[in-house]
């Protein structure tokens, strides 16, 4: 393992995270409209995080110095895990030396901080905070930086890394191990162009949606905000309700928070979608997205869903409409599917089994390889079953030897069928071993004190939801492994993961990771062989 080349790129990761702290700052003003006062807290908790993230640069820059020699898999693999790492706890600094709290009268620990950062980073969105509209618990400033950790985990900090620095033959060692998903079209082009191509159409949506929901009704603040939530698959709020809130609002009318929860929809699908079928539709190409099958699959389930819910779950009648079942079903299955994770008025902890049962299900769905989504991705589920299909069919004929096909065309890597088969495995054993872990660490009090935060929950009710800590812990590590953020029960749409011991709320801090960098990445960390000399 070259250690003086990973401390040297180490140190590029330490200066943009640092940098990008900068873009907070002007948030501590009130002349910009988000801070009633100069936020003397936040403005201590960003600069202070600037310096340390500048001093952990510099010292990481000295030590690789002198670095020499190529960026191996080996290596790039230890640059990207690393990173991650590096990114959560420096983009933790904010919420720590800002004093940041969860609630009244209970600051954030380091725990809560490393948590808070990951989500953000991997663009999961679950949090610990309480009451994100009281400037008193959380800085508006620091509730931008928050927002900021998805803008630069949409699609990688390594992609950023790439496309703004530029690695040269390392690039594409590093992209192939940080860019989520089975490879795709395009895969060998030269890198750093890739990088920028991704990039500037992240960039394009991103400036293109915060403009449409200022026009909307928005102010600045909170559009660059659901924006970066929204493209970046994200889901952190300014609200407490979640995109729910607009409704609320006094200066929004019914008509513009409708046209918003639209907008966001149709945001949300593109940020799912393979940004490679994107690009191919700027330059008028749209016959490729169409074509390709797993943007297909990708959208029937999307409608498929939809229907599901409005049919079975009889989830219209709780609205008076179909217009409005559909608008608020729709928004749910595309935000747990792309794992965005945004909620709405229809909280959807309340549905019945059918509907619940559904957005659990496409918890492991996941969006297109290649979009800012997380979860399994969908290419990996039509390998998935194209794969049990030749299987079944060689038990009755096990002369009989078929490629694997995707449209017709065989599938050249000899090694994805095994990899498919291993991922989903992974996936799998870490969930299970997860899900009992929490079970057994979690205190039966987490259940009870959570459900009486609501102060609308009777005693009685709230001891009746210890009933429910198996499908809670299992929704807690799915939402988490795959990057949604709100799960069910205890960790719904209305709720958040505050009350949940210091134990478990490392171990979703590791899931997050986990699923952000596809298993592999961060597992092959913990081995001692992966640091051996070549």
């Amino acid at each position: 393992m070259n250690f003086s080349l990973l401390a040297k790129m180490l140190s590029r990761i330490a200066f943009l995270i640092g940098g990008t702290m900068v873009f907070s700052l002007p948030w501590t003003l009130p002349a910009l409209g988000a801070a009633a006062e100069f936020e003397r807290a936040g403005f201590i908790g960003l600069a202070g995080s600037i310096v340390v993230a500048a001093a952990v640069g510099g010292l990481l820059w000295y030590l690789g110095r002198e670095a020499n020699g190529s960026l191996y898999r080996k290596e790039a693999m230890a640059v990207v895990g690393l990173s991650w790492v590096l990114a959560t706890v420096l983009g933790a600094l904010p919420y720590l030396i800002s004093g940041t709290k969860l609630g009244p009268e209970r600051p954030m620990q380091v725990w809560d901080a490393l948590f808070e950062s990951q989500s953000g980073f991997s663009t999961t969105g679950a949090t610990v905070i309480t009451d994100l509209e009281d400037p008193d618990l959380v800085p508006r400033s620091i509730l931008f930086w928050r927002s900021s950790t998805h803008f630069l985990g949409g699609l990688g900090i390594i992609v950023l890394f790439v496309a703004i620095l530029g690695q040269g033959s390392a690039g594409k060692a590093l992209m192939r191990s940080e860019m989520p998903g089975p490879s795709k079209e395009g895969s060998q082009a030269r890198m750093q162009h890739t990088a920028w191509y991704f990039a500037s159409i992240y960039l394009g949506l991103t400036a293109v949606l915060t403009l449409l929901l200022r026009v909307e009704g928005l102010d600045w603040f909170d559009s660059l905000c659901h924006s970066f939530g929204t493209m970046a698959t994200g889901g952190f709020s300014t609200y407490n309700d979640s995109v729910g809130a607009f409704a609320t609002l006094p200066y929004i009318s019914e008509t513009q928070a409708v046209l918003i929860e639209v907008t966001i929809i149709v945001f949300m699908v593109l940020a799912g979608t393979n940004f490679t079928l994107l690009y191919f539709v700027l330059v008028l190409q749209p016959g490729k997205l169409f074509a390709d099958l797993e943007w297909r699959v990708f959208a029937l389930v999307i409608v498929g869903g939809t229907l599901v819910i409005l049919g079975f779950g009889r989830f219209h009648q709780d609205f008076g409409s179909w217009g409005e079942g559909v608008r608020h079903g729709l928004f749910q299955v595309v935000s747990v599917m792309t794992t965005t994770g945004y909620g709405t008025t229809a909280d959807f902890n309340s549905w019945n089994s059918v509907g619940r049962g559904l957005l659990f299900l496409l918890m492991f769905v996941g969006g297109c390889a290649g979009s800012t989504g997380g979860g399994l991705k969908v290419i990996r589920h039509i390998l998935f079953l194209k794969i049990m299909g030749l299987e079944l069919e060689r038990a009755y004929h096990p002369s009989v030897v078929r490629p694997l096909r995707i449209s017709g065309q065989p599938v050249e890597d000899p090694e994805l069928r095994r990899n498919i088969l291993v991922y989903f495995g992974l996936v799998l054993v870490i969930f299970v071993f997860s899900w009992m872990a929490l079970v057994a660490m979690e205190p039966d009090d987490t259940w009870r004190e959570t459900m009486l935060a609501d102060g609308e929950v009777a005693a009685e009710a709230a001891e009746r939801s210890i009933e429910h800590k198996l499908i809670d812990s299992a929704s807690g590590i799915a939402a988490t492994l795959n990057n949604i953020g709100p799960g069910l029960g205890v960790v719904g749409a209305k709720q958040n993961y505050a009350l949940f011991s210091p134990a478990a709320k490392l171990l979703f801090t590791f899931l997050m990771m986990l699923g952000r960098l596809e298993i592999f990445v961060i597992l092959v960390l913990l081995l001692p062989g992966f640091w051996r000399a070549h």
